[in-house]
């Protein structure tokens, strides 16, 4: 029996979600929000340690998260002792999606490739669409929801109509 591959190749089960937020994106945007903070109180640059404490964050990782997001163009740093991190612009012109897209890469990938990429044979034959669909919602909220607007807790109103009144995810 295949998985539904045209190369009948088995891939190896995975205990993770297929959808789950990894260790590393989750530590970028919380990153993000504390130099959102700091730069709405100051144009002050917060260095890693700092950043770290102020989220209980492993600094060392930390530290390749925002080489990441300074790579990426969404953090500046500067060396010395008032040296650090901000914010490359604004938080209401970078949104939740370039994080994702600067440290885990593109948003829904089907075993490395894009969505509109993959193809099926037989029953499955149109899960691509499926697939485009679930990338295409993601893109909506990421891309949809600046570091602003979640520092502020003003979401989009299509975000917001997502989430039920408890603040869980309908399901």
């Amino acid at each position: 029996m295949t998985d539904g591959l045209r190369d009948g190749a088995r891939r190896p089960a995975r205990h993770s979600a297929v959808l789950g937020i990894s260790a590393r994106t989750d530590y970028a945007v919380r990153a993000m929000l504390a130099l959102a903070d700091a730069r709405t109180a100051s144009a002050e640059h917060l260095t890693s340690e700092l950043l770290a404490r102020r989220q209980s964050l492993p600094h060392k990782f930390l530290e390749s998260v925002l080489l990441e997001l300074r790579v990426a163009g969404l953090v500046t740093s500067r060396r010395g002792p008032r040296g650090g991190y901000v914010l490359a612009r604004p938080a209401a012109e970078i949104s939740l999606g370039d994080v994702f897209r600067a440290v885990d890469g593109p948003l829904a990938e089907v075993r490395g490739l894009r969505p509109q990429d993959t193809a099926y044979e037989g029953v499955a034959e149109h899960l691509p669409a499926v697939w485009v669909a679930v990338r295409s919602s993601l893109s909506e909220v990421l891309d949809g929801t600046s570091l602003q607007e979640l520092l502020d807790g003003d979401l989009p109103p299509h975000v917001a109509s997502l989430v039920e009144p408890s603040g869980r995810a309908g399901a």
